[in-house]
């Protein structure tokens, strides 16, 4: 087994703990791995799996990258993978000088000072994580996400698996999801996808230069792709922090809880709710997960 260390610098103010919390959501999440403060997860670099360990010191994070084979890339890639994962380079001056004019979210924001926005290492990811927590408990979509990354995903159980790649599943059957809880139009969808871009039909990274407009009409092309799946997307796998999903049930709870509404908001009570922050609205969505997260008593 060969290794590798390094220490990167993350755009300060930055925690690790709420930020791999905002990636890990629950528990059970066997992908997103944290233990004892240190973040693991498997990432697939030059077709093979290696193992990454992150743990903060200060301003610094210490890397550590373990694999059969290391590439010679090794290194910058996983830096460019953690960049993502850990939103390292994400600077959200403007938004504390926001919060800082509004008492609601200045106490919000200060509660969790250092969270980054996450994003997964691959809009693919983060479609599939869509599609797979599609009306269904957090808890259960995430159940659902680590079978599929037990069976298909690069690795060993010991070490950790990576999340599967398009090239891992547009062989799949959906009888073979059927068996692990997907329905078959969610199992279908996930199948579709990652042969339409082994095929070369679909481009996800290509959705990076469309607005978001563009970008939801796109993904709802898909067949199993609703408004839900396709924001969720923008805001986890293309990092468009001013994106809140608005129908997602939890964060409108979240929403109603937090400002104390009425009732809990529809999807265009939640767009106009968030119109003041527009430019932060996802950031708001990731700081009022945490708090759910924070009363469920898991930060610690």
């Amino acid at each position: 087994m060969k290794e590798i260390n390094f220490t990167l610098r993350p755009m300060q103010p930055f925690r690790l703990d709420l930020t791999v919390w905002t990636l890990r959501r629950r528990l059970n999440n066997t992908m997103d791995r944290w233990e004892g403060g240190i973040y693991r997860r498997t990432l697939v670099i030059g077709a093979m799996p290696i193992q990454v360990a992150v743990t903060q010191q200060n301003t610094r994070l210490v890397v550590t990258v373990t694999g059969a084979d290391l590439p010679s890339k090794a290194k910058s890639d996983v830096t460019a993978a953690l960049d993502r994962l850990l939103g390292l380079r994400v600077d959200l001056r403007k938004f504390y000088r926001l919060a800082s004019q509004e008492t609601k979210l200045h106490q919000l924001a200060r509660r969790f000072l250092g969270m980054k926005p996450p994003r997964f290492p691959s809009v693919f990811e983060a479609l599939v994580n869509a599609i797979a927590c599609q009306q269904l408990s957090l808890t259960v979509g995430i159940t659902l996400l680590n079978r599929l990354t037990e069976r298909y995903g690069l690795g060993s159980p010991n070490e950790g698996r990576a999340f599967p790649r398009p090239d891992d599943l547009d062989k799949v059957e959906v009888q073979a999801l059927r068996a692990f809880g997907y329905s078959r139009s969610k199992g279908q969808t996930v199948i579709d996808a990652a042969r339409a871009m082994r095929e070369g039909k679909l481009d996800l990274d290509g959705f990076r230069t469309m607005d978001d407009a563009e970008t939801v009409n796109r993904l709802m092309e898909l067949r199993g792709v609703g408004r839900w799946t396709a924001e969720y997307t923008l805001l986890r796998g293309l990092g468009r922090i001013h994106q809140f999903p608005g129908d997602d049930v939890g964060a409108q709870k979240n929403l109603h809880r937090w400002l104390r509404l009425k009732r809990p908001p529809d999807y265009d009570h939640v767009h106009r709710v968030l119109r003041k922050w527009r430019p932060y609205a996802g950031l708001i969505y990731f700081h009022l997960l945490l708090d759910g997260l924070d009363r469920r008593g898991w930060l610690t």
